[in-house]
């Protein structure tokens, strides 16, 4: 049964008449799995406020509201929230797993700025969840995903940001197949100002395939640095030495940070896995360009992602998001259907395998499947000692296990 819901008082409602697992309809890129036949889905779109305190540098922010809502709000006052690539995704679900956004390096996990959380938790208990009243369950739910209950709204923290120099180089891999490397090495000493990433697609010989890419095996690397035009062409001028095929980085207000990733603005049907690395062997990365090109058996995207910086410091206060001394994140995905699911995860376990040895986990905001995730891959999110703790309050607040959340904790 689906409930769509406009306030708390019917988020209350549509748990207190749940007689089988509850799930809240989210937003975001991947794959979703239904419920059974007594399970409740609740439909939280029709809650998208979002309030700015412009003095206080916070936003109320209800739980159906996507990132671009709380942007539009919060950019008339000089101010920008801890967004995501893609600001279509529920910023609600998106805080909950840890949120590596476009200002990640600089200021950290969208989830280091989260003051106070509405939840709704089994019997229909409506709790303001702050550090001081429930410190055990603030600490859980930012970063343990939506385990505890229904959010129905939180209070986050705003940044001073108004602009970026920011955008995409996108590179022709059969000329410069070096180019993992090259952004590895050049990464090694930037600002923590400087947040990027690189991937590598090849793109069928298609109509539908944009020029200059169709055809081509391409490289991307993502570019959002807060700090002058000027610095940001000094910066890039090693890549931009590599030869690029278009040049897109250049200065925008935040409101268009979209453009950094240029992600599609619809949830999609993809399958995609990630490891969390301290660092990365640069011999190997030239295999991932190999074996994600034409002739790889389905459409992959491989992709890295510089961490470090404010990334991996711990917040004023503490919460349980895991391994933050990881310095870079790679990330396989593929647009899939079930069918085709066998054989891509196949790929994905092909390509993540040479570096598994040396993982320290992964990133629950970047993990998409069908069916339920396997659970040594949530277990490895969070050192051991706060995934215990995870059960444990699990087991306090749900320990019935009504909650189904998209990467489930069990009570214990």
């Amino acid at each position: 049964m689906t409930f769509a819901v406009s306030n708390s008082e019917d988020v209350r409602d549509a748990v207190r008449s749940a007689t089988g697992p509850v799930a809240v309809q989210a937003t975001g890129h991947g794959l979703t799995r239904p419920l059974d036949g007594t399970g409740v889905l609740i439909d939280t779109s029709g809650m998208r406020a979002v309030e700015v305190n412009a003095d206080g540098r916070t936003a109320w922010v209800e739980a159906g509201a996507r990132w671009w809502d709380v942007i539009d709000a919060a950019a008339p006052h000089g101010l920008a929230p801890l967004s995501g690539s893609l600001p279509g995704v529920g910023a609600v679900s998106y805080t909950l797993g840890g949120g590596v956004g476009v200002l990640a390096r600089r200021y950290g996990f969208a989830a280091d700025h989260v003051r106070r959380i509405d939840l709704v938790t089994a019997g229909g208990r409506l709790r303001q969840v702050t550090p001081d009243g429930e410190p055990g369950l603030f600490w859980a739910l930012r970063g343990g995903g939506g385990n505890f209950g229904v959010v129905t709204g939180m209070e986050i923290g705003l940044v001073p940001v108004t602009r970026l120099y920011g955008g995409t180089l996108t590179f022709d891999l059969a000329r410069t197949p070096e180019l993992l490397e090259a952004w590895y090495r050049w990464t090694a000493d930037v600002p923590d100002e400087l947040t990027s990433a690189v991937s590598a697609l090849a793109f069928p010989d298609e109509p539908w395939a944009p020029e200059p890419v169709r055809g081509r095996h391409v490289g991307k690397v993502q570019i959002a640095f807060l700090g002058s035009q000027k610095d940001g062409d000094d910066l890039l001028e090693p890549l931009r030495a590599l030869g690029p095929l278009a040049d897109e980085v250049r200065e925008i207000p935040f409101a268009q940070s979209e453009v950094v990733f240029g992600e599609p603005d619809q949830p999609h049907a993809y399958r995609g896995d990630n490891l969390l690395l301290r660092d990365l062997d640069p011999a190997k990365l030239s295999a991932l360009v190999k074996e994600t090109g034409s002739g790889a058996p389905a459409m992959c995207v491989v992709g890295l992602r510089h961490l470090g910086g404010a990334l991996s410091r711990s917040p004023e206060i503490p919460n349980a998001v895991g391994h933050r001394d990881a310095g870079y994140l790679l990330g396989v995905l593929s647009p899939t259907s079930t069918e085709e699911l066998p054989a891509v995860r196949a790929m994905h376990d092909q390509l993540l395998e040479p570096w598994s040895a040396h993982a320290m986990g992964r990133s629950l905001n970047f993990l998409f499947d069908i069916g339920e995730v396997d659970d040594a891959k949530i277990r490895s999110a969070f050192a051991p000692a706060d995934y215990r703790r995870l059960c444990e309050i699990k087991a306090e607040v749900d320990p019935k296990g009504l909650f189904r959340a998209g990467f489930p904790i069990p009570p214990g």
